[in-house]
């Protein structure tokens, strides 16, 4: 091979090595103690975080649990399960050092990322017990988790119960 055409080579593969290089992406980490807003929100040394691809019920949604059961019937009684869904994510966190690592800001300024309490996934934590959803709207990283809680009619799945954004949607 020429050294014109080694040259060349070079040239180009340096040009499709430029372009296929992901641009780097600004990973924010925040850690420390939070305090739990809801379900899906946490503060953190005064910054809101919003866990990423999850969607909690709201504080005054309530939904519907089995109460009774006779044969073929099944009579329901209405819970807070936007109160039960802030409780257990602050009893899972409870005084723990919490991690969170996310990439951007909503609207409402806060950090859109991933929990962690240890190793533990706190976002994935709250789908998989049933205490909130997979937003589908903005990601599909827990659709298995919530399919695993579904099945095992775990937290929300027991009962009956309105997504959290068909929920707002209703109560505006």
């Amino acid at each position: 091979m020429n050294f014109f055409k080694l040259q060349k080579k070079i040239f180009y593969n340096l040009i499709i090595f430029f372009f296929l290089i992901p641009e780097p992406v600004n990973s924010l980490e925040i850690g420390g103690i939070a305090k739990v807003i809801d379900g899906d929100t946490i503060i953190i040394d005064k910054k809101k975080i919003r866990l990423f691809g999850i969607d909690a019920p709201e504080l005054s949604q309530y939904c519907k649990k089995p109460w009774i059961q006779f044969n073929f019937i099944t009579l329901y009684k209405k819970y807070n399960c936007g109160l039960v869904a802030k409780e257990k994510l602050k009893k899972i966190i409870s005084k723990n050092k919490i991690k969170c690592e996310g990439e951007k800001y909503d609207r409402y300024k806060r950090l859109i990322a991933i929990c962690y309490k240890k190793k533990l996934d706190l976002n994935n934590w709250m789908v998989k017990n049933g205490l909130a959803v997979n937003y589908t709207k903005y990601s599909k990283k827990y659709i298995s988790s919530e399919i695993q809680a579904k099945r095992e009619k775990l937290g929300l799945w027991k009962g009956q119960f309105d997504k959290p954004w068909e929920w707002r949607k209703k109560n505006k």
